[in-house]
């Protein structure tokens, strides 16, 4: 199946790093190489984009489509949230800027194999990195209720978590939950009907919520942010775009955090605890996609994009 994956605000993001011709950049999301792409048109030859992806099958991908840039790009295999250790072999120093596009893609969703979608029978996956030996088969089957529970209300704001979390436990008492039409089937039984009536589909909530619990994305979102604002070169900037309330919750606190890092006392004077403004966020609002994108695309609904400047 080729990679097809639509880049989310991809004008609104690659504009919104203010792209230096000769500078150095990091695509931590590389995907299938939309915003890589514009990035990449924009530098001379004295440029650099690494590209990271932890999905083979982006890497791959992009590494294909990008390759007419020659040694301008490249596309390196990990988590985003090893980047320093990921860039150290190639001598990287400070960023000109960094992007990140969270969640997950197109053909992650459209791949019926991959398990992210309950509108395909297949086996309970949903690893980004399938060297990872953890899946969701294994969380839905060895969680206790209570951490069932946790997950799905925490990560998929799921009103019904613990209803669904009972009836999960119930069903894997007589066999394993192995397949995403077996667990969607099962979340849909435990909602109320008149849930089930109103349209959008019942399991859509906690199906996100076991993704982002097995890839483990906003513990990485969160150990990373504040480091790759410090690794930025003077008017670099960092540019995100995320797609769940916690996932800009985080990235708005994070450049808040940077922005005034004061932890001094509201009545004190003057400022003694000496903790200075990395940076600014650029625009007081986040950007969000514009009517015609959310035509053509309406899983772009929830975006959000965050800039940050730094000094």
């Amino acid at each position: 199946m080729e990679f097809r994956h639509s880049s989310v605000m991809l004008f609104e993001a690659v504009d919104g790093l203010n792209i230096r011709p000769e500078g150095t950049y990091l695509d931590g999301t590389l995907g299938g190489g939309g915003h890589s792409e514009q990035i990449l048109l924009r530098l001379s030859d004295k440029g650099h984009l690494y590209g990271i992806d932890k999905d083979e099958d982006a890497i791959r991908a992009a590494s294909e489509r990008l390759s007419i840039f020659g040694d301008r790009f490249t596309a390196i295999r990990g988590d985003y949230g090893d980047y320093e250790e990921l860039l150290r072999p190639y001598g990287a120093g400070q960023l000109d800027g960094i992007l990140l596009d969270l969640g997950v893609s197109s053909f992650q969703l459209d791949t019926a194999e991959r398990g992210f979608s309950y509108r395909f029978d297949a086996p309970l996956d949903m690893r980004m990195d399938r060297r990872q030996e953890k899946t969701v088969r294994d969380i839905v089957n060895t969680y206790s209720e209570e951490e069932l529970a946790s997950v799905l209300f925490r990560y998929g704001e799921e009103p019904y978590a613990k209803n669904i979390a009972r009836a999960i436990v119930r069903a894997r008492e007589k066999e394993p939950v192995e397949t995403t039409l077996e667990l969607s089937a099962i979340i849909s039984q435990a909602v109320p009907a008149k849930v089930r009536s109103k349209g959008g589909h019942p399991a859509k909530q906690s199906f996100q919520a076991l993704r982002i619990e097995v890839n483990g994305e906003l513990e990485t979102l969160k150990n990373t942010l504040s480091g790759m604002i410090d690794r930025l070169a003077p008017k670099g900037r960092l540019a995100v775009i995320s797609f769940h309330s916690l996932e800009d919750r985080i990235v708005k606190q994070t450049m808040r955090d940077a922005e005034n890092p004061c932890i001094c006392p509201p009545d004190f004077p003057v400022c003694v605890c000496g903790r200075k403004p990395k940076g600014k966020t650029v625009g007081r609002k986040p950007v969000v996609p514009s009517a015609q994108e959310l035509e053509d695309n309406p899983r772009a609904k929830s975006a959000k994009l965050r800039i940050f400047e730094h000094i």
